[in-house]
């Protein structure tokens, strides 16, 4: 996967769930891997803006994506 870039809440869950389904996982069996709710992962991946960061990244390790920030203008490495 290139990296995309992350400008808020909705954009961070479309990049969760479209790797979720690339390995062919369901939000079901996603809650189970992470030790999170079902309910956590529907919510994170809708964009819910109030979703637990700590949560989040649990989740963002599982799938094997990593996160990393930068000034707004810098070229992503």
């Amino acid at each position: 996967m290139q990296a995309t870039g992350i400008k808020d809440s909705k954009s961070l869950g479309a990049i969760i769930r479209e790797e979720r389904k690339a390995q062919r996982l369901t939000q079901e069996q996603l809650a189970g891997l992470t030790g999170v709710g079902v309910r956590f992962v529907r919510e994170l991946e809708a964009g819910k803006e109030s979703c637990q960061m700590g949560r989040a990244l649990q989740v963002v390790a599982a799938l094997g994506l990593s996160l990393s920030a930068g000034r707004r203008g810098d070229a992503a490495s």
